[in-house]
């Protein structure tokens, strides 16, 4: 795209924090932006800080880059057509607000409107479909934050190929970067001076509605891994009696592995702060009680719906909801008994040092089976809705940019790459042969925490998730024998081809029928 006649490149509407640093990403991809808010003060202050910007990193740009419009038909009128406009504004209704109030303003339709929202799955490809004979209805999934907005995010974009084809210059220009070889981030925190170098972390997803599906495994993935460290971080403290700085000091070690995250860095980095206002631990004084926004919750749904076990990300979901009923909690803490003496309790210093090493273990087994989880959920989807996902381009713009980010993802990449019609990670021989390896560490760390009256939710679903998949004959039989006796559900036979049912007259003569 070029800059003749003064025109601008794109449209960025909604200037909250990720909107701003979006659009201050885009400029210094050497795009130029123009932009817009309802809030005339969110113009104004990403007006400044681009002029900020420009004059203390960029002397020799004197031109602006963004431009702050008062209205959207103004913005219309200073975009180079087809126009590309970009949303950043709340999921639900105001995406639909913005849509109607560009109609009104006068957008063509073969311009092109992109929704970086946390927007429902479903609902992207409702509007794509109701939008058509406007303008092209786009979306993109935005993972990493604020940081990750304003000097490089995951970006999961879906819809039209040929909208695709536009935008993807700029996409790739805006996107996180890793190191091809590696897997590592390259990373660049300086207005101004992006990171051109490397793989960029965005590719296309697929057909509408796929990016934020892929996007919101995503974050159902973030909820279990986030638990997972709070988790090993209660057994820890609680059970072997570590201080919050100590915490932190073993998982800055972790991190230096096969845990190497960005998850496990910041852990680190919170637990090792001191509180500003009483010198004590921050997280101590942190009330335990913890928020979300609900993309958690879809991929739980999600995974109900179509049939596919998540019950390590359905874990994290309940445990924040458990986190929330603090009365209650403070209530049984009274009344419910535990261990009479916690087995973590009694263990001697070198003892300690084992059982850290094992719970490093267990840690790095309850990811791999979570992941396992979130790429089989995205695959039945997939097969579901006629979608062709390519999951180590996925694994691959997950390495940088995104709150997942993990030197772990660059083995799952190579895993896909291997073999792309892997049904679960788990088959894949890096990972069956590590788990094989770990288990015992894993079945210990779980059993630890039982006797010792610590909760492990994700670890120890985590852990039966593993053993249900590695368990040729489960008690389903039982299961429908039991639906068969009271709703004649009938059942199948192991002696007899697949797909006949059969049903016993359990209530009279206890002859067998073949339905």
């Amino acid at each position: 795209m070029n800059n003749q006649n003064q025109l601008y490149d794109i449209g960025v509407i909604g200037l909250g924090v990720m909107g701003k640093n979006l659009a201050l990403n885009i400029a210094d991809n050497q795009y130029k932006v123009a932009a817009f808010d309802l809030d005339e003060l969110k113009v104004q202050d990403t007006v400044q800080q681009e002029e900020h910007e420009r004059k203390q990193y960029l002397k020799q740009v004197t031109e602006p880059r963004i431009l702050g419009c008062n209205n959207l038909s103004e913005m219309l009128s200073k975009l180079e057509k087809p126009r590309v406009l970009l949303l950043s504004v709340p999921a639900g209704a105001p995406v639909d607000g913005v849509c109607q109030s560009l109609i009104e303003a006068g957008i063509e339709s073969d311009d092109i409107v992109i929704d970086t929202g946390n927007s429902l799955w479903t609902d992207t490809i409702e509007r794509e479909q109701r939008y058509s004979k406007d303008f092209a209805f786009f979306s993109c999934a935005v993972s990493g934050g604020e940081v990750g907005a304003r000097f490089g995010p995951s970006l999961m974009p879906s819809g039209s190929l040929s909208a695709w084809n536009r935008i993807e210059p700029i996409w790739q220009a805006i996107a996180a970067k890793v190191d091809a070889k590696t897997g590592l981030p390259i990373e660049r925190f300086e207005p101004g001076n992006p990171v051109i170098d490397g793989e960029p972390c965005t590719t296309y997803i697929g057909p509408a509605g796929s990016g934020h599906y892929v996007k919101m495994v995503h974050n159902g993935i973030e909820y279990a891994d986030m638990q997972l460290i709070c988790e090993a971080y209660q057994l820890l403290s609680q059970g072997l009696g570590l201080s919050p700085a100590e915490v932190g000091d073993v998982f800055e070690r972790w991190n230096q592995g096969s845990l190497n995250s960005y998850l496990m860095e910041i852990s680190a980095d919170v637990l090792k702060q001191a509180d500003p206002l009483t010198g004590a631990p921050l997280v101590e004084m942190i009330l335990d009680k913890a928020g979300q926004k609900g993309t958690g919750l879809w991929t739980a749904v999600s995974s109900l719906q179509i049939g596919c076990p998540a019950p390590t990300i359905a874990e994290a979901v309940y445990a924040r909801a458990v986190s929330t009923q603090k009365t209650q909690r403070q209530q049984l803490s009274q009344l419910l008994s535990g261990p009479s003496a916690a087995l973590l309790a009694m263990v001697t210093d070198s003892e300690k040092q084992t059982f850290i090493d094992q719970l490093e273990n267990a840690l790095y087994c309850a990811k791999v089976s979570c992941y396992a989880q979130g790429f089989q959920l995205m695959a039945m989807q997939a097969k579901e809705q006629g979608w062709q996902l390519d999951f180590a381009e996925i694994a691959k713009i997950w390495r940088a940019g995104c709150i997942i980010r993990a030197t772990f993802l660059q083995s799952i990449t190579q895993a896909y790459q291997q073999n792309a019609e892997l049904e679960n990670l788990l088959m894949a021989d890096t990972f069956s042969d590590a788990l094989s390896d770990k288990q015992n560490d894993w079945r210990l760390a779980v059993s630890s925490a039982v006797m010792s009256g610590i909760p492990a939710p994700c670890i120890g679903s985590a852990l039966a998730y593993y053993d249900s998949y590695r368990c040729e004959t489960l008690p389903a039989s039982l299961l429908q024998g039991q639906r068969d006796f009271f709703g004649a559900h009938t059942f199948e036979r192991t002696d007899k081809p697949a797909g006949e049912k059969y049903h016993l007259n359990w209530s009279g003569d206890r002859a067998l029928h073949k339905v």
